[in-house]
């Protein structure tokens, strides 16, 4: 089969290269125009594009996926099957075209988390568990009929970043496996809606705003861990807190609990044994990794170094 291939970040390239390890015919990859970037604002190029280019497959980056220059290309190509990975929402134009279909790699399993944002919230709410899921696009995002499904458990402690770097490989895997199903003609989907009657409910996955990564000092010390690690290594979790009258943000990347015993305390800062602690009436945090607005990231331990106690007041959400 005919597969072009539709994706853009890191997490793209690991189904990109499996295809092509597999041996699997990718006679074009669409991604991102090129965005300017650094200080110096030159055009950098998608991870997509990059590793496309080693492999010279050719490489298409519309800007409109419904002009009528894309849909030529799209027509002289003439794909049997399109994949997407980590990329914007296609019109149906696109994704009715090929008669094998269009199928999508999603970051959770679905029909949970559907949205821009699975692997965070699955891990800001707590989850013991998330996966990967390939399925048909249909009208409506992330609600097609689904083709394979891979599940993995989710690390205490584990960031965001981490349990991306792990669904990445294990998408890859899907994603192979994926096209030798519809290879073989033998494919059998599942409905989501087979799924929630048998009590699995939809949950959103919204895009990341700042306002969700404010962590909100009132509420417990498990809630808040599950936040930051869910919201680690981007955007990153912070609260507001002022330092000599001036309104500062602080980030958090990593954490530990240390209790959950309930107090009355009042939310506020600790440093005990070369440690950066925080207390609310829930039990204590103890900060791992932290990052003061125009500063760099640094260990808590390194962090405390200059850090004066009497100096901060933490603004409450």
């Amino acid at each position: 089969m005919k597969i072009l291939f539709y994706g853009t970040p890191d997490f793209a390239v690991a189904s990109l290269k499996a295809l092509i390890d597999a041996g699997k015919n990718v006679i074009g990859v669409v991604t991102a125009p090129d965005k300017p970037a650094g200080r110096g604002y030159q055009l950098k190029q998608s991870a997509v594009k990059e590793f496309a280019l080693t492999k010279s497959i050719p490489v298409f980056q519309p800007t409109n996926l419904k002009s009528e220059d894309f849909n030529a290309s799209l027509k002289q190509l003439n794909p049997d099957l399109q994949i997407v990975v980590a990329f914007r929402m296609l019109p149906e134009m696109v994704w009715d075209y090929p008669v094998k279909g269009t199928f999508n790699l999603h970051g959770s399993l679905l029909p949970k988390y559907r949205g821009a944002a699975p692997i965070n919230w699955a891990i800001i709410n707590d989850d013991k568990e998330t996966g990967v899921t390939s399925f048909f696009l249909q009208h409506k995002i992330d609600t097609g009929n689904i083709i394979m499904q891979k599940s993995i458990a989710i690390e205490e402690n584990e960031t965001a970043g981490l349990l991306h770097d792990r669904l990445m490989i294990l998408g890859a895997l899907v994603v192979v496996n994926t096209v030798e199903l519809i290879e073989s003609e033998n494919i059998k989907t599942l409905t989501q809606e087979e799924l929630i009657s048998k009590g699995i409910d939809p949950t959103p996955a919204p895009k990341l705003t700042k306002h969700t990564c404010v962590l909100d000092v009132n509420q417990s010390v498990t809630n808040l861990h599950n936040k930051l690690r869910g919201l680690s290594p981007f955007p990153g979790a912070f609260i507001w807190i002022e330092r000599n009258g001036k309104k500062s943000v602080f980030k958090w990347y990593q954490s530990k609990i240390e209790s959950t015993i309930e107090s009355d305390s009042t939310p506020k800062f600790i440093i005990e044994d070369n440690q950066l602690k925080f207390q609310n009436k829930s039990g204590v945090l103890n900060l791992l990794e932290v990052q003061l607005e125009g500063k760099k990231r640094m260990t808590a331990s390194v962090f405390i170094q200059g850090f004066k106690l009497d100096e901060w007041s933490i603004i409450k959400y």
